[in-house]
């Protein structure tokens, strides 16, 4: 029964890039693949986004935590996932206008952000809270945690060559919420940025979101 389970939460530091999507012969982490559990059953088996992309570039380097229900004694299921990407982000504009062509795939011009991403909870798990207890477990690490969010965009920038010298994560955090769940971001804090604009992502609508945290240093 839903209503018995006993709930539990892991996080998966960045994993790096050898990750591939769930089967019986990958080496994922076990975190990330009980992640990815959970997202092929929502994203793609219930939202219809494709599945070669669900797997993407900021996996890699992305925090992932994932909360367990007990289904009996010893055994338990994936049913909630969300992972915190850490700065930088890519230009917005890559998002209302695919067709642009950007020098850097990376913004470095506006305050860095951290993102909230890959938020799902299994159908039967649903109204629980689990999506806002998710929102809530991510926030409170990220802002324990400045100084690896720091590092993480560093290691960024010097992969990508980028000259410059991040700007230090401030505890501005951004979603990109799909139009339809934008209520249950405000009631997590987020608020909507009207200048962001609406844009689509495989035919579903989406808002950007933003909140600040207060960083512990």
């Amino acid at each position: 029964m839903v209503s018995n389970s006993t709930l539990t939460t892991a996080i998966l530091p960045p994993p790096g890039p050898e990750l591939s999507l769930p089967d019986q012969a990958n080496s994922n982490p076990a975190v990330f693949q009980d992640a990815m559990t959970v997202r092929m059953r929502v994203f793609v088996d219930e939202q219809h986004f494709s599945a070669d992309a669900e797997i993407d570039e900021d996996d890699a380097r992305s925090w992932h935590w994932v909360i367990s229900a007990t289904t009996g004694p010893g055994t338990s299921i994936p049913v909630g996932v969300i992972r915190l990407v850490p700065p930088p982000q890519p230009p917005h504009e890559l998002l209302t206008h695919p067709d642009t062509t950007l020098e850097c795939p990376y913004d470095w011009a506006h305050e860095p952000c951290v993102k909230l991403s890959r938020v799902a909870v299994l159908p039967e798990y649903r109204g629980l809270g689990l999506g806002r207890k998710l929102i809530q477990v991510a926030l409170e690490w990220a802002v324990h945690h400045a100084a690896e969010i720091n590092e993480a965009a560093a290691q960024v920038a010097a992969r990508s060559h980028w000259t410059g010298r991040p700007a230090q994560w401030q505890g501005l955090v951004l979603v990109h919420a799909q139009a339809e769940v934008e209520r249950v971001y405000k009631g997590s804090g987020f608020r909507t940025d009207e200048t962001l604009g609406r844009w689509d992502e495989e035919g579903v609508e989406h808002v950007g979101m933003f909140q600040r945290v207060e960083v512990t240093r």
